[in-house]
């Protein structure tokens, strides 16, 4: 209520704004970022500080205090990588192997998760816990039993005895069925009435949807496929048949002075997995959350 200058009084008036210095500022920007920002800049110090390593000399590599930035580019680590050892044979090792555990992950998983997910026949709930069952035993109370299996087959000291082991793994039916769990049962009897069989519904009707649940399964198979170190060392003898981890682990050893060449190497290692996750990191997020609506 305010009073006006001939004595009457005027009611329902608007107060007076604040003033400018009393308003509350508002950010740019979400205020976690103040705490997001320093975190993500420090996981991100040791991969800046790779990537400048890998362009530097080895006299200043070599040199106390080192040096934090690069005199000037040096790519000889990386001609020495490419040119002069057997990088490039591990590097494709790598690549056919992961893109085979990758391949067979998608199919394999997505048929047994749409079966758990779908289908119901006697012991499935049985067949299910055991499967899941098995993601609680170490791997190092089963490399023995592998290994052994691998020898029986001939597969010892080759590209199979690294792909045989991986073509399809429990955590890969577990996520896709549960993604599926979460797609509503209207749209598959749909196409059911209209005569598909389940494996037309399936390739037409349900792999569509499940694109984020697929990528994320690419994406986790190819991380662990591609940076798997252990089972390769007890698998692979000759290093025509190594990885790109087993044998960067060995370029280590034998050429432990050329700093360049060694981080040139791990440069070239982490780059694939890197770029795997920025393109797949949206589907991730959205098949994590997509795939706990149901139990």
């Amino acid at each position: 209520m305010t009073v006006t200058t001939t004595g009457r009084t005027r009611v329902g008036s608007r107060p007076a704004a604040l003033p400018a210095a009393r308003r509350r500022p508002r950010l740019p920007f979400s205020p976690w970022h103040l705490l997001l920002v320093p975190l993500a800049a420090l996981f991100a110090v040791p991969l800046v500080w790779l990537l400048l390593s890998s362009v530097m000399s080895n006299a200043e590599i070599n040199r106390f205090p080192p040096a934090l930035w690069p005199s000037r580019i040096d790519l000889g680590g990386y001609r020495y990588v490419l040119g002069n050892a057997m990088f490039p044979r591990w590097l494709l090792n790598s690549l056919i192997v992961s893109a085979v555990a990758v391949t067979s992950n998608l199919v394999f998983g997505t048929l047994g998760g749409y079966a758990f997910a779908r289908m119901r026949f006697a012991g499935s709930r049985v067949l299910l816990v055991l499967m899941l069952a098995t993601m609680a035993v170490p791997f190092q109370l089963t490399m023995i039993p592998t290994f052994l299996v691998m020898k029986k087959l001939g597969l010892i000291d080759t590209l199979g005895a690294l792909i045989v082991p991986a073509l399809v793994t429990p955590f890969a039916v577990f996520l896709l069925r549960q993604f599926f769990l979460s797609l509503p049962r209207e749209l598959e009897e749909a196409a059911w009435i209209d005569g598909c069989s389940r494996l037309r519904v399936l390739y037409a009707i349900v792999l569509p949807l499940a694109r984020p649940a697929l990528a994320t399964v690419a994406v986790l198979t190819f991380l662990t496929t591609w940076n798997d170190l252990t089972w390769p060392l007890i698998a692979i003898n000759h290093d025509t048949q190594y990885t790109l981890q087993l044998g960067l682990t060995t370029f280590q050893g034998q050429h432990h002075t050329r700093w360049s060449a060694v981080m040139a190497g791990n440069v070239i290692t982490v780059l694939p997995v890197l770029l795997a996750f920025l393109f797949a990191q949206k589907a991730f997020i959205r098949s994590v959350t997509s795939s706990g609506l149901k139990g």
